[in-house]
C-alpha cells in the first residue's frame, strides 16, 4: 500500500459543534486503499506553512471515492480548512500510517474527543459484536453515526450527557465486557486503557496522539517509548506515523 500526493476536491464540509468540522473530500486514489485507524495529511495553501496536518479518517466510502475527516480547530492549518467550501480543491496525501488490526471477537470500541472521529470507521469495518465507548468534555457529536453499527455508551466530564466521568467509568457503570479493545484519544485516558487492559488479561490496540511534521516516518519527530528496538533508529522507539499509529498496548510505553 503507498501513499499518494494529489488535489482532492470538496465535496462538504459542516460544523459539528464548536469548532468541530466534518469534511468530506472526493479522492478516489486514497479512498480505495484506505482502512480504520489511517491519516492523511492535508496541506496549507499558504507557502509559508511547509508541513501538512495529519488528520485521522473519519469514514471511507470506496465505490464513490470519498473519505471524510472529521477534526478540531487547533491552529492556523485546521483553521484555514474550516473555510473550505463545496468545490474547493486542497492538497492531499495519504493514506498513512498502519491502522487497526480487525480480529472476530466481541470488541469495545474507545474514543475520546477528537479520538472519537476513527472508531466510527472501525465500528463500519467491524463485523462482529462491538459497544462503543466515547468520552466528552461537553459537547458531543457523531452520536447518532455511531448508533448506526453498534450500542453507544457515554461520558462526559460535565454529566450532562451519559455517565459523569471519564469511558472507563461507563465501562464500569454499564458493566461493558468484551475480548479485544479498540482506543483512540488523548495520552491520559489511553494510559488508563491500557492499565485496565493488562489488569484484565483484554488484548487491546491504541492509536496514539502526537504532533507529526512529515507525515511519513523520516524526521522521528513523533516518537514513543517501545517495548522493542526499532530496526529504524535502533533504539527503545516506534515512530508514531510510520510504525502507528495503531500499537498493541504492549508494544508501546505512555
Amino acid at each position: 500500500m503507498c501513499a499518494v500526493k494529489t488535489k482532492a476536491v470538496v465535496k462538504q464540509q459542516e460544523s459539528l459543534a464548536r469548532d468541530i468540522y466534518s469534511l468530506v473530500l472526493s479522492v478516489p486514489e486514497i479512498a480505495k486503499e484506505a482502512r480504520a485507524g489511517q491519516f492523511v495529511s492535508l496541506y496549507s495553501r499558504d507557502g509559508s506553512k511547509l508541513l501538512p496536518r495529519p488528520i485521522s479518517l473519519c469514514e471511507v466510502e470506496q465505490e464513490k471515492g470519498l473519505i471524510r475527516l472529521v477534526y478540531r480547530i487547533a491552529g492556523f492549518g485546521t483553521k484555514e480548512f474550516s473555510k473550505l467550501q463545496a468545490e474547493d480543491t486542497i492538497e492531499v496525501m495519504g493514506p498513512l500510517g498502519n491502522g487497526f488490526d480487525k480480529k472476530d471477537k466481541r470488541a469495545v470500541l474507545i474514543g475520546g474527543g477528537i479520538g472519537i472521529p476513527p472508531m466510527l470507521e472501525l465500528a463500519k469495518e467491524l463485523s462482529c459484536e462491538k459497544s462503543i465507548v466515547v468520552g466528552f468534555r461537553d459537547e458531543t457529536f457523531l452520536l447518532d453515526d455511531l448508533k448506526k453499527y453498534g450500542s453507544v455508551y457515554v461520558a462526559s466530564e460535565d454529566g450532562k450527557t451519559g455517565v459523569r466521568g471519564t469511558v472507563l467509568d461507563a465501562i464500569k457503570e454499564y458493566g461493558i465486557e468484551g475480548d479485544i479493545i479498540y482506543a483512540c484519544g488523548p495520552t491520559p485516558m489511553l494510559r488508563a486503557v491500557k492499565e485496565y487492559a493488562l489488569a484484565n488479561d483484554i488484548e487491546a490496540q491504541l492509536s496514539l496522539e502526537e504532533k507529526m511534521a512529515c507525515g511519513i516516518g523520516a524526521c522521528l519527530a513523533c516518537v514513543c517509548k517501545s517495548t522493542e528496538v526499532d530496526g529504524h533508529s535502533h533504539v527503545h522507539n516506534k515512530r508514531i506515523c510510520k510504525d502507528g499509529p495503531v500499537f498493541d498496548a504492549r508494544e508501546v510505553e505512555i
